[in-house]
Parts: structure tokens; C-alpha cells; sequence
């Protein structure tokens, strides 16, 4: 029995690094999940969705929130690189998981999804709360529109939601036709947090109350200001997902035909199946996650990269830079790209040309200043992942021998000189033998 278990701790620790580093900048879709439900019986309830991960070579692993052996670390090694949370209702994770390790886990560039509800507990707002997003404070308020509901709904607290981030690389190039079927708890987003964005937006009409009571005082959460469903990228490229509503990834939600209020179209499908899948494509780095190479830099003429430049010289720089399509890596294709050639301040600053097979390319002068330089690439456009680049290069100044025998800017000098010496040559000829 000994032996077993030496055996099993010897198997474990040779499998613990293949999962941790399962995803790698190579492979961006060769992904573990975690999967939190509530209740098991969710994975029936919303089976459409999480079938569609795993078609797309996800491999889910479901476990109830409380469980006592959740961890999403062992031996100091993660074991997933992703984390979706289907349980709102939650009011402590079982385990050593808890809302300090799901930051963690986000810190360490991991990805989540987070979906809440009426039910949702302070475990679950504490969390969207680390991620710049605030839930309603009054846990019986749900968002209700009587302008944009879907016409099978008698409260009006089934949003028929159509305004949409308009963003490719988040949401794909397929524009989503049917409105997108909403019911749960309304959310803001925090002012001073830049790297939250709303992804699915109330309408101007929507508001935030308990619809079984009638209102004493104007709600808090008002139109526009309310969001639906939000999305963050940090930093460190990792990517999460909130969502006020748990319905709108169901079975149910899924498959419902729909038809807003005052409008004449009408869907058989919502658009809801469409939504969670393009989101969840971005969320697991399947599009708009973009690497770049090396930054190259070499004199006009020259294709050997100099250890230093010489004020004003002329100089080619290129980089390459790839997206990931979800299966392989494409050129990326952008008019958007710049460089700095950097010391404190940019003292250039030139938009890349690309050629349209991923490499970026220019060309500048060295300015006539002299020090230690970076070339710097600084990349960031909604929905992508963000490039921050720099290479390091010092620019000296002439040499003694180096300068221009003459300068053309000074020929009026020289001019002045020799007009002076041949004037005192005349006035000496005419002083000394004039009589």
C-alpha cells in the first residue's frame, strides 16, 4: 500500500506541470475549465452551452460550489486555466477555494466567467465587485423595461436586449439579428475602472426594481447606466465575463423564439445561443488574442542589427504580428500600429505600414539627439489582447572626423571671410603705395 501511494505522488507530480502550463501562447485553445453549479442538475439546464465548449476542445471538469475538495492549486501549480462560476446563490466555496484564490487566479492571467441572479450572494458580488462591477444592492430588484420586453413575458422582466458592443474581435464578424433574451439583476460599472466595458446594455427605458412591489423612491440604476453583461481584460491579458443573468446561458433562453415590444420582426431563435458562444470565444483567448515577434532594427542598406545608432542615421524597423483564428495563426491585419523611438518622450512616433502577411514595417531618421533610446510597440484595441514591446538601442554622437568638411549652410560665412581677407589686401595695397 506504501508503495501505491509513493507511486501515485510520483504520477502526480510529473502530470501537475502539463496541467498548469496547458495553455501556452502557441495553443491558446488547449484549455482545462473548472465548472461551480449549484445544483448538478445545471448541467442538463444549460447542456447547450457547455456542449458547445467541449466541441470546441474544451475539457470541463463539473463540481458543486461547495464541495469540499475544490482547489484550483496544487503543490503551488495551477491545475486549470480556466474558471466558469454557475452558482449565484453560493455563500462560501467548499475547499481552499474562495474569492481571494479567484483573484489569484485571474492575477495569474487565467480567464472567468461569472453569472449571478436574484439569488446572487455577497460571496458573488464581492467578487464582480474586484472586477469593477457593482451589482444592485437591494438583492429582490431585477431589471424591468416596459419598452424592450419580450411580448411572451406578462412583468416585463424578460428583457429583449439589442444593444450590442460593436466589436468584431468580441463578439465575431456575424452580426447578431435576434435581440438577446435577459432576466436578472441589473449592474454598473465602476467610473474609474478603464478596463471594464459593457458588452450588452439596457435600453434608455430599463430600470432597476423589485417587480412585485410597487416603487417608494426613484430606483438607482436607470437606463443606459445599467449593464447586462460586462467584460474585463486586466493587464496581464487575462479575461472575465459577468453576466446578471444565469437564464440567458439555459437550454431554454437558448432555443426560445423572440419578439420585442413595438417591433414587427419576429425570431424563432433568440439570439442567446449566438452571444454565449461568440463571448465565450473570446473569454478562452479563441479570437482577438494576437503575439508578436522580435522587434528588428537595422540601417538602410544593411540587414545586421547595429549595436549603436549615430544621430541621423536612416534606419528600417520591423515586427511581426500574428492573431490566433482558433485554430491557427493569421497574419494580423491593421492600420492602427505605431512606434515610438523613445528616450523620456517619444522623439518619433511613426504608424506602421504592413504588408499584409503580418509584418509591420517603417522607416525614420535617428534624431539629433543622442543617449539611450528604446524602440517601443504599445499595442491595445478593444477586444485584443494588449502587445507591449521595447528593445533597447544607444545613438551616439558624430565623431571629430565625421562632421562635413563644408557645410552648405555656412558657405555665406565662408563667403564673409574671404571678402574680408581680400578687402584688408586692398586697403593695404592702396595705404602703402597710394601717394
Amino acid at each position: 500500500m506504501m508503495n501505491l501511494s509513493r507511486s501515485v505522488a510520483l504520477i502526480s507530480l510529473f502530470l501537475l506541470p502539463l496541467l498548469s502550463f496547458s495553455f501556452s501562447v502557441d495553443n491558446p485553445t488547449d484549455r482545462r475549465v473548472l465548472v461551480l453549479l449549484d445544483d448538478l442538475s445545471l448541467k442538463s439546464s444549460h447542456s447547450i452551452f457547455f456542449t458547445t465548449l467541449k466541441s470546441r476542445g474544451f475539457d470541463l471538469d463539473f463540481k458543486l460550489a461547495d464541495d469540499s475538495k475544490l482547489a484550483l492549486q496544487r503543490y503551488g501549480q495551477y491545475l486549470y486555466d480556466g474558471l466558469i462560476v454557475f452558482a449565484p446563490s453560493t455563500e462560501r466555496f467548499g475547499g481552499s477555494l474562495d474569492s481571494k484564490s479567484i483573484a489569484d487566479f485571474v492575477d495569474s492571467g487565467r480567464d472567468l466567467i461569472l453569472s449571478a441572479d436574484t439569488s446572487a450572494s455577497d460571496l458573488i458580488r464581492g467578487i464582480a465587485l474586484e472586477c469593477g462591477v457593482d451589482f444592485d444592492e437591494d438583492s429582490s430588484a431585477m431589471v424591468i423595461d416596459h419598452s424592450s420586453f419580450s411580448v411572451s413575458d406578462g412583468d416585463h422582466t424578460l428583457i429583449a436586449a439589442d444593444d450590442l458592443v460593436k466589436s468584431d474581435a468580441i463578439l465575431g464578424k456575424t452580426k447578431i439579428e435576434a435581440p438577446v433574451l435577459f432576466r436578472g439583476v441589473a449592474h454598473s460599472l465602476n467610473p474609474t475602472n478603464n478596463l471594464v466595458l459593457k458588452v450588452l446594455s439596457a435600453s434608455p427605458s430599463a430600470y432597476s426594481a423589485n417587480p412585485s412591489s410597487k416603487l417608494s423612491s426613484p430606483p438607482q440604476l436607470t437606463g443606459s447606466a445599467i449593464s447586462l453583461v460586462s467584460v474585463m481584460q486586466a493587464r496581464n491579458n487575462a479575461r472575465v465575463v459577468i453576466s446578471g443573468s444565469l437564464q440567458l446561458f439555459s437550454d431554454r433562453l437558448f432555443r426560445s423564439g423572440v419578439q420585442k415590444a413595438g417591433s414587427p420582426n419576429k425570431y424563432e431563435k433568440s439570439g442567446n445561443e449566438q452571444f454565449a458562444t461568440e463571448l465565450s470565444k473570446w473569454v478562452f483567448h479563441e479570437r482577438g488574442h494576437l503575439k508578436a515577434g522580435s522587434l528588428v532594427h537595422h540601417r538602410v542598406g544593411e540587414t545586421d542589427e547595429p549595436a549603436i545608432y549615430r544621430i541621423k542615421d536612416d534606419l528600417e524597423f520591423s515586427v511581426e504580428i500574428l492573431e490566433w483564428s482558433g485554430k491557427s495563426w493569421e497574419p494580423y491585419v491593421a492600420d492602427d500600429v505605431q512606434v515610438q523611438f523613445y528616450m523620456m518622450s517619444p522623439y518619433v512616433l511613426k504608424t506602421l505600414s504592413t504588408d499584409k502577411k503580418g509584418m509591420f514595417h517603417t522607416s525614420f531618421k535617428v534624431p539629433d539627439v543622442y543617449g539611450v533610446f528604446q524602440f517601443k510597440v504599445e499595442y491595445g484595441k478593444l477586444g485584443y489582447t494588449t502587445l507591449s514591446l521595447s528593445k533597447q538601442i544607444p545613438v551616439r554622437p558624430y565623431r571629430h572626423n565625421e562632421y562635413e568638411r563644408f557645410i552648405p549652410t555656412a558657405y555665406p560665412y565662408y563667403g564673409a571671410c574671404f571678402t574680408t581677407m581680400a578687402g584688408f589686401f586692398v586697403f593695404s595695397f592702396v595705404y602703402l603705395y597710394h601717394k
